[in-house]
């Protein structure tokens, strides 16, 4: 296997329903400090291209990103020798400061069937899958990261079948609070623009109630700023749910060709008796499926039903909807510069959460 690239304009970019890869999301991160390339990949099989977004981590260093990419895939056994050689096509065309590459890989996971079937509660130790990532690499230089940039589990729901066939597959529970929000008089309508200093807002008491990390209002603005630079970008469906003057609940989807992305929600910490995120969630799906979408993509979940996982309490809630989860590799490193990458893998570490 010989990868061959070349570069061109991140505004050529092939379309896909992965959103991350489209010129869409090149906009949307060239406005929050990422500059975006692209590459068309050739090779025998298989053929296809990748976004890759870089920008300064501090001290004249800079680091590459590459989003849910490449779509294109070989043979999982050789997962690990074709990113080595893609990382070192790519350097060479990349800025000389580039310190390393990072994948944020759509591919399945090695270890999906094992997850599937409970055989281990989890993936093994980052080491362990180390070992059989670089197996068959001329360097073994892929490293795990510590911190999966976007979703390794994501529960998708199967929403081209009939509205009937969707809620039969749903739990009983999950069923009842969509109709009891219903009952309520939970409203669930289209907002602009306009609306994001109040869903934001929201999000802030979301993050703050959970214990996440909350993006900065910019990026939330960014998303809709970038739809007039992109002649295919994607809909933008953005939902709030009301009960009278109460805001409630609301979602950010994105609608990439057969795929919609649960980008973001939010919900108020009072009257959540309401169900106001039940009601946001079947809206959402309602409006995808006619547009033609195929997956709902829900996004983060624990991989199993562990109630020591930080995501279990969303694997509860959207296992509820009737999904499949979706096992990916994660984020892995190729490191171009060891001990500028060694330095910053050290900091990313002790500050518990990826700086770029």
């Amino acid at each position: 296997m010989i990868v061959q690239i070349k570069p061109k304009h991140f505004g050529a970019l092939l379309p896909t329903d992965i959103l991350f890869q489209t010129v869409f999301w090149g906009h949307v991160k060239s406005r929050v400090g990422w500059e975006a390339s692209a590459f068309d990949i050739g090779l025998q099989e298989p053929r296809g291209d990748v976004l890759v977004l870089t920008k300064s981590i501090g001290r004249g260093v800079r680091a590459a990103y590459v989003p849910q990419g490449p779509e294109f895939g070989p043979d999982p056994e050789n997962y690990g020798f074709f990113l080595e050689e893609l990382s070192e096509a790519m350097a060479e065309h990349l800025d000389p400061t580039v310190a390393f590459i990072r994948y944020d890989l759509p591919w399945e996971s090695h270890y999906a069937r094992e997850v599937r079937e409970q055989v281990w509660p989890g993936r093994p130790e980052s080491r362990l899958r180390e070992m059989r990532m670089n197996f068959g690499t001329k360097s073994w230089n892929l490293r795990k990261t510590t911190v999966d940039m976007t979703v390794a589990d994501t529960m998708v729901v199967d929403i081209g079948d009939t509205e009937e066939a969707i809620l039969s597959r749903m739990k009983p529970k999950t069923r009842y609070n969509i109709r009891l929000a219903h009952r309520k008089g939970v409203e669930v309508t289209l907002a602009s623009a306009e609306k994001l200093p109040a869903f934001y807002n929201l999000y802030c008491q979301t993050a703050a109630r959970n214990g996440f990390f909350a993006c900065g209002y910019e990026y939330f603005s960014a998303l809709f700023s970038a739809l007039a630079c992109s002649p295919d970008a994607p809909d933008l469906v953005f939902l709030l749910a009301h009960h009278k003057e109460d805001l409630l609940a609301g979602a950010i989807i994105a609608i990439s060709g057969r795929t919609a992305i649960y980008l973001f929600g939010a919900s108020a910490t009072e009257n959540r008796n309401l169900m106001g995120s039940y009601a946001v969630q079947w809206d959402a799906m309602q409006r995808a499926r006619s547009r033609g979408c195929l997956n709902y993509d829900m996004g983060a979940v624990s991989p199993t039903p562990n109630p020591d996982h930080p995501f279990h309490g969303l694997y509860r809630f959207k296992t509820g909807f009737g999904g499949r989860i979706v096992h990916r590799c994660g984020s892995w490193d190729y490191p171009l510069d060891q001990d500028t990458y060694d330095a910053f893998r050290n900091s990313e570490i002790a500050g518990k959460e990826s700086r770029i």
